[in-house]
């Protein structure tokens, strides 16, 4: 065998990386239902995330535990800003004593209403400090809802005591429209706004001035496991959002879970740069519970992985160099695009970097082929992969790979001290969790609680899986869609979405970021096609050019009429013919449930959301944005 031939059939070289499970436990069950488990019990985990804060406040006083960029006048982004643990601890108590002395509790909760700050993390800090639980609601809710709908059900759903929101201008009209007579408002700026509508309000700063006592740190030593900390909303693509409580047990259990699952976690403290939203639990609970439960750093990114803000985004990993890196596919995708081409950004993204993160079953394998070859280029050797797999409900964190050497849609074994249930359901298996990081079910909703739990006391996921490999249920599960995606045709055929979204995604790689598959009670499958930035090489216009103009391009209107063309001639029969298709140059929004809190596409929310677009790509006389297979006599 030559140089070359051996080169070319070598394992892949990754930079070292840990994996805390690799082997499952199996035992089977009635009517075909196997249950699924690590091979290692969780080891013992703490009582409550505050004593984290106390503990590292006292360890690394001086240490960073987050940082912000500093807002200037103009608007721009300047020097980063730091809390440290110290300050963590201190204004936590502080604002602990505020909250105390106002009488709030869980039947009169912190609601809070903005993006991910300095500010922010300090008040939930205070409140996790004082036993008060609190709600980070989506942005979304209050500045993009034109009704606020969903904010006043999240309002009636809570009877928050305190409302606090980072700008009176900007969360001011949602504030007046939905917020009670008589809740205390909170504000960091503007507190004069017009929005508000003379609405009083009390300063951030005021409760950040206030004496702490031993009141407060007795009431930190009287929470315990079984405390709630938040409340996080489900995304309610299909129905009203629902509260998933959040207590200390969840927390705690699940970070120790990540601890023996990602033992990079045991062997450095994580540095984060991180835009995830703290109203989801990707952001909110695994990555700042991270940070906070192993005494690492978490920059705050105040870019999006959107063609206007992810600048923002690259700017900063120029800048600040992670040790690990979390990000949903289309975040993915940009960095892996801009890395071709910006030395110094993959010098500076790559120069630490042990494990790159992704949640849920949407990365398209050519984005991780594009990261795999700039850190091979860089370093000489491939940074892993990996992807996590969990909900809300789960605190997130589920099930992690167990090598280096999956695939996109592989999801690996249960974390420890969580058992998995695979039960048979209508052709699919679905996967179900039972644990100490479950939720205790939904805040004053009995009834949707008790649905939610099978009879052994399983959370119902949803979620569809399949083995890796039959032959070795070591190597874990893969992701098999979600049971409810499927439908039928007006026909009375039946559509597996799973599998023909595989077909469609692999047959445009390394074009299509994800699919969604159309066709409910209609006479043929349609597509909504994601593009990932790829799409930009196959034509001859500027990097700058609009994406919606790129989509309409006659290279990659060919190339995708090329796609349907062979799906069409490929299928079997309507279920799986794509007889349709749609480029959308909107990407889709996190905040508008699109994407899931495990970063795969919802499929009924982006059809709810874009119903418009489906009514168009089944138009008797189609547009011209709508491909069809060519039709050959």
């Amino acid at each position: 065998m030559t140089a070359q031939a051996t080169a070319a059939t070598a394992s892949p070289r990754y930079r070292a990386l840990r994996f805390g499970v690799t082997r499952a436990l199996m035992r089977g069950g009635a009517d075909g239902t196997q249950y699924l488990s690590a091979d290692q019990p969780l080891q013992p985990f703490g009582q409550r995330m505050s004593d984290r804060l106390a503990h590292w406040a006292r360890a690394t006083p001086d240490v960073s535990f987050m940082a912000q960029r500093q807002r200037l006048p103009d608007g721009s982004l300047g020097a980063w800003r730091h809390l440290t643990y110290a300050q963590a601890l201190h204004g936590a108590r502080c604002i602990g004593q505020a909250l105390l002395e106002r009488g709030l509790s869980a039947e009169r909760p912190v609601l809070i209403l903005s993006e991910n700050s300095l500010e922010h993390a300090q008040l939930a800090l205070g409140c996790l400090w004082a036993g008060v639980p609190w709600c980070p609601a989506s942005p979304a809710y209050s500045l993009v809802s034109q009704d606020f709908g969903k904010l006043r059900h999240v309002m009636q759903t809570l009877t928050p005591g305190l409302i606090w929101a980072d700008d009176g201008a900007r969360y001011g009209k949602a504030i007046a429209a939905t917020a009670p007579a008589g809740v205390e408002v909170v504000l960091s700026r503007n507190p004069d706004a017009a929005a508000l509508q003379g609405r009083a309000s009390t300063p951030l700063a005021a409760l950040l001035a206030t004496e702490p006592t031993p009141a407060v740190d007795a009431a930190q030593a009287a929470t315990g496991p079984d405390t709630i900390l938040k409340f996080l909303f489900t995304s309610g693509s299909t129905k009203l959002p629902k509260a998933v409580v959040n207590t200390h047990r969840m927390w705690c259990a699940n970070q120790q879970q990540m601890r023996q699952s990602m033992p990079i976690l045991q062997d450095e403290k994580p540095i984060l740069v991180d835009w995830l939203p703290w109203n989801h639990t990707f952001g909110g609970n695994h990555n700042v519970g991270m940070v906070l439960a192993n005494g690492g750093t978490l920059y705050i990114d105040e870019g999006r992985p959107t063609p206007a803000l992810v600048g923002e985004t690259l700017r900063n990993l120029r800048e600040i160099a992670p040790t690990l890196y979390f990000n949903v596919p289309t975040g993915f995708d940009a960095i892996a695009q801009a890395m071709k081409t910006d030395d110094v950004l993959r010098r500076n993204f790559l120069s630490r970097v042990k494990m790159f993160f992704y949640a849920g079953a949407s990365l398209a394998q050519p984005v991780w082929e594009s990261l795999f070859e700039s850190a091979e280029r860089e370093l000489g050797e491939r940074v892993v992969m990996t992807c996590g797999f969990g909900m809300t409900e789960s605190s997130p964190y589920g099930l992690f790979p167990t090598s280096p050497d999956i695939q996109a849609g592989d999801l690996g074994l249960p974390t420890p001290g969580m058992e998995c249930k695979l039960v048979p359901v209508d052709g699919k298996v679905e996967l179900r969790y039972r644990g100490p990081n479950i939720t205790p079910g939904y805040w004053r909703a009995p009834e949707a609680t008790a649905e939610a739990f099978d009879d052994e006391g399983f959370f119902c996921t949803g979620d569809a899986v399949a083995w890796i490999d039959p032959a070795d249920p070591n190597k874990g599960l893969r992701f098999d869609g979600r049971i409810a995606e499927d439908f039928k045709l007006a026909t009375g055929t039946f559509v597996s979405v799973g599998p023909l979204r595989a077909r469609v995604t692999s047959g445009g790689a390394p074009y299509i970021q994800d699919v969604v598959l159309t066709g409910l009670n209609r006479g043929e499958v349609g597509a909504l096609v994601f593009p990932t930035a790829a799409v930009r090489t196959l034509t001859d216009l500027p990097p700058d050019a609009p994406l919606a103009e790129v989509l309409r391009h006659r290279a990659v209107r060919a190339r995708f009429q090329s796609l349907v063309t062979d799906l069409s001639l490929t299928a079997t029969g309507s279920a799986n013919r794509v007889a349709r298709l749609l480029l959308l140059a909107e990407p889709p929004s996190i905040d508008k449930g699109e994407i899931t809190d495990k970063g795969s596409i919802n499929q009924r929310a982006v059809l709810k959301e874009r119903d418009a677009l489906v009514q168009a790509l089944y138009d008797e006389t189609p547009g011209v944005d709508v491909i069809k297979p060519e039709t050959h006599s």
